[in-house]
C-alpha cells in the first residue's frame, strides 16, 4: 500500500496513511489505466484547478443545481460542492459490489412482502416483532395489498463505506425516497465538459442511461389494467420548496414524464387522474417524492396538502402503482439494518455478499450497557433519522455533548443504535490549490422492475472538512464523480 505520493507534481506531499486511499492504495503502476490517470492529474496546475472549481461552483448556482438547507425557520439554497478529482472503482470491485447490492434489494423486497402479509419472519423469531410492528414506518394500511411484481423498493440507495483493510461494508439502506442520483449524472457531465481529454483516456462505464432505465422499470410494474390511451407515469413532488426539488425536475426531464404536485392529481372512482388542459388523463404509475405521512390526507396526515386524497383507495384496488411503495421505511430502519445478514439468509438461503458495519441495538440491555460505557469510541445514531442529523461521534464530541446525549439515550434507548467509528477510506481532494486526503462514502443506486439494474458507480460523497467523517450534504459534505473501470 502506498502511504505517500513521492512526486513533484500535484500529488507532492500527499499522504493517506493510515487510511485506505481510493486512488493510490491499489498501486497505480500495476494498473495501466490508474497509472495513466495519475500521470495526467499529477501534471495539472493546482492554481488553474482552483480557478476552474470556483467558476464551476458559480455556474452550478446560476443553473439552479442546488439543495435547500434549513435552519430554524430560515432556508438557503446551496450548491453541493463538487470535487474534480474522480473516485475510481476497479472492474473486479464493481462486479462484487453489484452482486451484493442486487442480493440486498431482493431480500428487502421479500422482507417487505412478508411483513405486510404472513409475517413468517416474525413468527420464526428471526428478528424481534417489536422492531417491525412497533416501527414508526410500519404502515398497517399496507397489509394485504399486492404490489405488482412483488416490488416494494423500486429505487434504492445503498450507503457503503470502505474500511482501512479495503473492505466495502454497508452502512445503511435507503428504501424510502433515496436522493442524490441527479448529482451522479450531473457530475459526469461536468467532468466531460471540463476535462474531455482526461475522461476520454480512461475506459469507464457511462451513467447517462439512468433516466430511461428508470422509466422502463416503472413501466414494467404498472397495474395490469391499463387505460386505452396507454401508460402514464408521473413524478409527484412536494413542490419547489422541497430541498431536493432540483432533482425532481431533473429526473422528470430525464424520464420524459410530467412533474406534478398533489393539486395536479385527483381520484375519481378509485382511479387516479391528472388534470390537463384537455381534461382528465388516467395515471398508472406514480414515482413519488412525498413522504408516507403526507401522501393521502384520507389515511395519514389529514392536514396534508402535498398528497392526493383517495390515492390509497386506488392503490389498494391495484389501479395505480406507487414507487417506492408505501411503508418501505421499515426496511431502512437502522435497527432492522442490523438484522439484514439474517434477513438475507432467511429469504435467499445465502450469506450476505456485502457485510454490515458492526451494530449495537440500544433497545437490547447488553448493547445499551456497552454503548453507555464506550460512547467515546462509538457513533450513536437515531434509528429513523437521515442526513447525519441527531447523531453523535464519540471521539470528536465534548464532555458536555457526551453527557447530554447519554441522558437522551437512557431516556429512549429504543430510538438508537451504535456503531464503532470506522476509518473511512479517503480520496485525493482539491483543497485550495493542492490536494489532500478526505474521507468518502458511496451510494450506488439500484432500479428494480422485472429485474434489478445498478447504476455503475453511484454518488461518492466527500467530507470536505479535514478529519471529518460526516459526508452528508446537509452537514457540509460535497461529491465526486465515480468512475467504474470497464476492465483492468
Amino acid at each position: 500500500m502506498i502511504k505517500n505520493a513521492n512526486t513533484q507534481g500535484l500529488f507532492a506531499g500527499y499522504q493517506s496513511h493510515p487510511f485506505f486511499c481510493e486512488f493510490l492504495s491499489r498501486h497505480p503502476a500495476s494498473h495501466p489505466q490508474l497509472q495513466r490517470l495519475f500521470n495526467t492529474l499529477n501534471t495539472m496546475d493546482g492554481t488553474l484547478l482552483a480557478t476552474r472549481a470556483r467558476d464551476m461552483h458559480h455556474e452550478l448556482y446560476q443553473q439552479g443545481i442546488t439543495f435547500a438547507l434549513y435552519s430554524g425557520n430560515e432556508s438557503s439554497d446551496r450548491v453541493l460542492p463538487f470535487d474534480m478529482i474522480p473516485r475510481i472503482i476497479m472492474a473486479s470491485e464493481w462486479q462484487r459490489l453489484e452482486a451484493g447490492i442486487v442480493q440486498r434489494v431482493r431480500a428487502l423486497n421479500l422482507f417487505l412482502h412478508d411483513i405486510y402479509h404472513h409475517q413468517r419472519i416474525l413468527k420464526d423469531n428471526i428478528l424481534p416483532a417489536r422492531l417491525v410492528l412497533g416501527n414508526n414506518h410500519f404502515r398497517k394500511e399496507m397489509q394485504g395489498i399486492e404490489v405488482p411484481g412483488g416490488v416494494y423498493v423500486h429505487i434504492c440507495g445503498i450507503d457503503l463505506i470502505r474500511d482501512e483493510a479495503g473492505i466495502f461494508r454497508v452502512l445503511e439502506d435507503n428504501a424510502r425516497i433515496p436522493s442524490g442520483v441527479s448529482y451522479v449524472v450531473k457530475n459526469r457531465r461536468t467532468m466531460l465538459r471540463l476535462f474531455p481529454d482526461v475522461v476520454s483516456r480512461i475506459d469507464i462505464h457511462a451513467v447517462e442511461e439512468y433516466g430511461q432505465n428508470l422509466r422502463v422499470a416503472l413501466s414494467e410494474v404498472a397495474p395490469a389494467m391499463l387505460s386505452g390511451n396507454g401508460l402514464r407515469i408521473v413524478l409527484l413532488s412536494p413542490g419547489m420548496y422541497n430541498s431536493a426539488y432540483f432533482e425532481h425536475v431533473f429526473l422528470a426531464q430525464e424520464m420524459g414524464v410530467p412533474l406534478v404536485e398533489g393539486r395536479d392529481l385527483t381520484v375519481q372512482d378509485d382511479t387516479v387522474y391528472m388534470r390537463t388542459t384537455s381534461g382528465l388523463e388516467r395515471v398508472d404509475v406514480i414515482y413519488r417524492r412525498v413522504d408516507d405521512d403526507f401522501i393521502d390526507p384520507e389515511v395519514f396526515n389529514p392536514t396534508s396538502t402535498l398528497g392526493v386524497a383517495g390515492i390509497m383507495r386506488a392503490y389498494r384496488k391495484g389501479r395505480v402503482t406507487i414507487a417506492n411503495a408505501i411503508g418501505t421505511g421499515v426496511a431502512d430502519d437502522k435497527a432492522v439494518y442490523a438484522y439484514m445478514p439474517r434477513i438475507i439468509k432467511y429469504y435467499l438461503g445465502e450469506d450476505a455478499l456485502l457485510p454490515n458495519v458492526e451494530t449495537f441495538i440500544c433497545a437490547e440491555k447488553e448493547a445499551l450497557a456497552y454503548t453507555l460505557e464506550h460512547m467515546r469510541e462509538l457513533v450513536v445514531k437515531p434509528v429513523g433519522e437521515s442526513g447525519g442529523y441527531g447523531m453523535i461521534i464519540g471521539p470528536t464530541a465534548s464532555n458536555k455533548q457526551i453527557e447530554d446525549f447519554r441522558d437522551k439515550l437512557k431516556a429512549n434507548p429504543a430510538n438508537y443504535i451504535s456503531q464503532p467509528v470506522m476509518k473511512l477510506s479517503v480520496c485525493p481532494t482539491l483543497i485550495g490549490e493542492g490536494i489532500e486526503p478526505r474521507h468518502v462514502d458511496l451510494r450506488p443506486f439500484v432500479i428494480t422492475g422485472n429485474k434489478s439494474w445498478v447504476l455503475p458507480g453511484g454518488l461518492t460523497r466527500v467530507a470536505l472538512e479535514k478529519g471529518s467523517l460526516v459526508v452528508n450534504s446537509s452537514q457540509g459534505g460535497g461529491s465526486k464523480d465515480t468512475w467504474v473501470l470497464r476492465h483492468e
